[in-house]
């Protein structure tokens, strides 16, 4: 059980261990207290493919019930479905059961306001407090909340994403695609989502599978290898890869070149701001300086936040930008809704090339400019976290932007970025330049300066 002054949500939801960190006890506590959070009315629930997810699903719904919330129970669902649809069928709340792209033994919980969009902080705070204060409502026989069955949330947001594209343009191109859903959630949505945009598909771990047996839950060069020959191989127009719960999406040219989220998302915020120019773009302080190339061609201004999709939802929201998009693949339409959407960012993809008319990897070259990004975590003691930051600073030896963790730039074109995870016991270190030695050159230094300090 959580100790009262510990901090339960992390840069995004509540994540832990089943049954080592946190047990069901837990997850029933902390669901009361969301239930609390709310008030009233009900709350949609859906749940990734992780072997644990039923089981935390359940308790999920028990403590809603407990605390007299009536929950719709969605199944397994990608979370941006789930998302969608508290938003579109007037929910009062949601709640998504699943660790994203952490390893297969975390689970956790996503909760959502009734806009669709993971709450803002300080209603984190809120849910935290009730929780600590053991202040959860809880409903007597005649006032527990009920249970039933939601089936429609898939098709739902097919219909949805479908609706934010031109799908006749896309259709033109018959595109080629070969998606590796990494036995993951949008195993359900995703294929049937591309199909009906007139696509030849091909797909790599397409069975659902909580232990993420084939590439594991995290989409990363390293990790995308058989994509990028799968591509190759068949002579596909590109490839897309999802994490465990289908919020995020990497991409692979025809020729087999991999692109961060950093590099994707210019080139779709370029085609969305050439038809709105002035348009304003949001983005984590860990993101490639390419934004600010394209956005100072359209005339168009890019606001940096904190790490954490929560973050740059809300800004997309509160300064009513056009994009937002992070470096991990979470790219954010708020047209649509405002919270990444693996799916809804494949649509994107597809129509902007098919609009370029060109190839993948030459949409990318004319349309992006080129910079060279290196990153690696390191593992720590969650409890040196604050020392090792303050001993990095000090090494730095520059200004320091800290927004989110520490952002040195070491010259006109080469930053790193040391931050803690809020989900993991790791720091993450991020450095990009204009040439690929630098980029590497600059993470080496930065790596040995954490593990010097950890020590």
């Amino acid at each position: 059980m959580a100790s009262s002054q510990e901090r339960l949500f992390g840069t995004n939801g509540v994540r832990f261990i089943p049954g080592v960190s946190h047990d069901l006890d837990f997850v029933i506590k902390l669901a009361e207290s969301i239930g609390t959070y709310f008030g009233e009315g009900e709350i949609l629930l859906g749940q990734d493919g992780r072997n644990s997810s039923p089981a935390i699903a359940h308790s999920t719904a028990a403590g809603l019930m407990s605390a007299g919330r009536d929950v719709a129970e969605a199944g397994l669902v990608p979370t941006p479905a789930l998302q969608f649809a508290v938003k579109t069928f007037g929910f009062k709340g949601g709640v998504m059961v699943t660790a994203s792209h952490n390893p297969p033994q975390y689970n956790g919980l996503k909760v959502v306001g009734s806009d669709g969009v993971e709450i803002p902080r300080l209603d984190e705070q809120r849910i935290e407090k009730i929780f600590n204060d053991d202040a959860e409502t809880r409903a007597d026989w005649k006032s527990v909340g009920t249970a039933r069955s939601e089936g429609t949330v898939v098709r739902n947001y097919i219909s949805g994403v479908t609706g934010r594209v031109n799908t006749k343009l896309i259709a033109q191109r018959r595109f080629s695609v070969v998606m590796d859903l990494g036995n993951g959630a949008q195993c359900v949505a995703a294929p049937y989502l591309v199909e009906s945009l007139g696509c030849k598909l091909t797909t790599l771990n397409s069975v659902l599978d909580g232990a993420f047996p084939g590439r594991g839950p995290e989409p990363t060069p390293e990790t995308l290898k058989d994509l990028s020959l799968a591509v190759r191989s068949v002579g596909a127009d590109l490839g897309v890869a999802y994490d465990g719960d289908g919020d995020r999406a990497i991409f692979c040219d025809e020729v087999g070149g991999i692109y961060w989220g950093d590099q994707t998302g210019p080139l779709i915020a370029d085609y969305l701001l050439e038809k709105s120019p002035g348009g304003t773009i949001v983005t984590p302080v860990s993101s490639s300086q390419a934004v600010e190339a394209v956005a100072k061609k359209r005339n168009a201004k890019v606001l940096r936040t904190r790490v954490g999709s929560v973050d740059v939802s809300r800004t997309v929201l509160e300064r009513k930008a056009l994009f937002g998009f992070e470096e991990n693949g979470g790219c954010i339409y708020p047209a649509h809704i405002a919270v990444r959407d693996g799916g809804m960012t494949t649509a994107l993809v597809l129509e902007c090339l098919a609009a370029r008319g060109m190839a993948f990897s030459k949409a990318m070259s004319y349309w992006v400019p080129r910079y060279y990004l290196a990153k690696t975590k390191v593992e720590i003691d969650r409890k040196k976290i604050e020392s090792i930051m303050r001993k990095v600073e000090r090494q730095a030896g520059k200004e320091v932007e800290k927004v989110d963790g520490l952002k040195v730039w070491v010259d006109d074109h080469t930053w790193v970025l040391v931050r803690a995870s809020g989900t993991e016991p790791i720091v993450r270190i991020f450095a990009e330049s204009d040439t690929r030695e630098k980029a590497e050159a600059t993470l080496k230094k930065y790596v040995k300066a954490v593990r010097a300090a950890s020590a």
